[in-house]
C-alpha cells in the first residue's frame, strides 16, 4: 500500500493513499485551509502540489468548485487564441478533449481529505459518509487521505445506490454499486428487451455483466436461464444484489469468469465498452477497451459457445466510428474472421443530454451517433 508524506507544525506526517484513478501520491504536499485563496490553491495545484485541507469541510467544496471554473475558462482562451487555426479532425478534437479531461481531473485530484480510523472526516461541517465509504472501501484499518473530488464522487454513488435508477424495460430499479457503470443510457437496455429471441430459446450468458441489468430483462423475457459473468469484485456483487432483489435468484447465476463461462447458449449477449482506448480510472473500464480486447475477444469466442440455431447479440454504439478510432470496415472484418455472419441490427438514436449540447467539443459525432444490437450467428449454422 502506498502512503502519503507530508510536514505539518515541524512533524513529519504520513497516512495511507487511496485513489481509484491510480494517481500516484503526491510528492509535493502543503496544508490548506479557509485561509488560502483560490488563485494561490490553482496555482499550486496546476504545479502538482497536493493541498490537504485542514479547515472548514464545506470552504473545500466551495475552493474545488472555484478551481474547476479556472479551469473550464483556460480552454475558451485557447480556442480564441487559434481561431486562424486549421480546424481539426473529429479525432484530433478527441484526443484533445481526452488529454484535457486528464488534465483537468489530476488538477482537481490535488486537494486532499483527511480520514480518521472509522471513516469520519475530522474537518468541520463534514458530513458522515460512513456508510458510503463502507460500500465503496470496505474495512479500514488505518487513518487516510483521499481527493475531495474523489470523495464526491463517492458520495454520489451512494446515493444511485440507494435510490437505483428506473428501468423502464423492468419497471423496476437498478441499484449501480461505486464503480460499476449506471445503466444511465437506457436506449441499450431497450434493444435487448426488444430484439426477437431465437426459437425456443431458454438459456443465455450475459458476458461482463455490470449491474446485472441485460440478465433481469433476459430472465424477465421469459429465458429459463442466465449465466451472467463479468471479472470484476464490485460488478459481481452488485449484479447479485440486484438480482436478488428483483427476485430473479432462481434464474439466474451471477459467476466470475474472463468473457465466457462454460458451454453454450441459445443467447449470448455482450454490451462491451463502446470506445478503445485506454481506460484512466476504474470506471472508465466501462468506456475504454484497451486495444478493443473485450469486443474481439467476444467475437472471437463467440462461436465456440452458441449453441445449434442461437444467436450472439453484441450491443455497440458506433460513436467510435464518427470519431475516427475505429471503422465499419473493420468491425464487419472482425465479425467475418472468426465465421460469424450478420443475421440482423437493430438500432435506435440515443437520447442522452451530450447528443442535444451542441457546446460539447465532440457534439459533431455524438450527433449522428446510433447505438445498435448486432445479432450474430455462425456461419455455417
Amino acid at each position: 500500500m502506498t502512503h502519503i508524506e507530508w510536514v505539518e507544525n515541524g512533524v513529519a506526517r504520513s497516512a495511507l493513499w487511496r485513489s481509484e484513478s491510480g494517481w500516484p501520491a503526491p510528492k509535493k504536499v502543503v496544508i490548506a485551509d479557509d485561509t488560502m485563496a483560490a488563485d494561490t490553491a490553482y496555482r499550486l495545484a496546476l504545479d502538482g502540489t497536493a493541498l490537504l485541507w485542514r479547515g472548514d469541510f464545506q470552504n473545500a467544496r466551495q475552493l474545488l468548485q472555484a478551481l474547476a471554473r479556472r479551469i473550464d475558462h483556460k480552454p475558451a482562451r485557447a480556442r480564441r487564441s487559434r481561431a486562424g487555426a486549421t480546424a481539426p479532425t473529429l479525432t484530433e478534437q478527441f484526443h484533445r478533449h481526452r488529454l484535457a479531461q486528464l488534465q483537468r481531473a489530476r488538477t482537481l485530484a490535488m486537494l486532499l481529505i483527511p480520514f480518521d480510523l472509522d471513516y469520519t472526516i475530522p474537518l468541520r461541517r463534514a458530513p458522515d459518509v460512513r456508510q458510503a465509504c463502507n460500500e465503496a472501501y470496505g474495512a479500514q484499518g488505518e487513518p487516510f487521505v483521499v481527493s475531495l473530488r474523489e470523495l464526491l464522487g463517492l458520495i454520489g454513488a451512494h446515493e444511485w445506490r440507494s435510490k437505483g435508477v428506473p428501468v423502464p424495460a423492468l419497471d423496476a430499479r437498478i441499484h449501480p454499486w461505486y464503480g460499476v457503470f449506471s445503466p444511465v443510457r437506457g436506449e441499450y437496455v431497450e434493444l435487448v428487451a426488444q430484439a426477437p429471441l431465437p426459437k425456443n430459446a431458454h438459456l443465455a450468458f450475459d458476458i461482463g455483466a455490470g449491474t446485472g441489468v441485460l440478465s433481469a430483462v433476459l430472465a424477465r423475457r421469459g429465458l429459463r436461464r442466465v449465466v451472467a459473468t463479468d471479472m470484476d469484485a464490485r460488478a459481481l456483487g452488485c449484479a447479485r444484489e440486484n438480482i436478488e432483489r428483483l427476485g430473479l435468484g432462481a434464474q439466474v447465476e451471477i459467476i466470475e469468469a474472463d468473457l465466457f463461462p462454460e458451454g453454450r447458449a441459445d443467447v449470448v449477449v455482450c454490451n462491451p465498452p463502446w470506445l478503445p482506448g485506454k481506460p484512466s480510472s476504474a470506471i472508465e473500464y466501462a468506456i475504454y477497451d484497451p486495444d478493443s480486447r473485450m469486443l474481439r475477444g467476444f467475437l472471437n469466442g463467440l462461436h465456440a459457445h452458441l449453441a445449434p440455431g442461437g444467436e450472439g447479440w453484441l450491443v455497440l454504439s458506433d460513436f467510435a466510428e464518427h470519431l475516427g478510432l475505429r471503422s465499419r470496415e473493420q468491425l464487419l472484418g472482425w465479425i467475418a474472421a472468426p465465421g460469424l455472419e450478420v443475421a440482423g441490427r437493430h438500432d435506435v438514436r440515443p437520447t442522452h443530454p451530450k447528443a442535444q449540447d451542441a457546446d460539447d467539443p465532440l457534439h459533431a459525432a455524438r450527433a449522428q451517433e446510433v447505438t445498435s444490437l448486432w445479432r450474430l450467428r455462425s456461419a455455417n449454422g
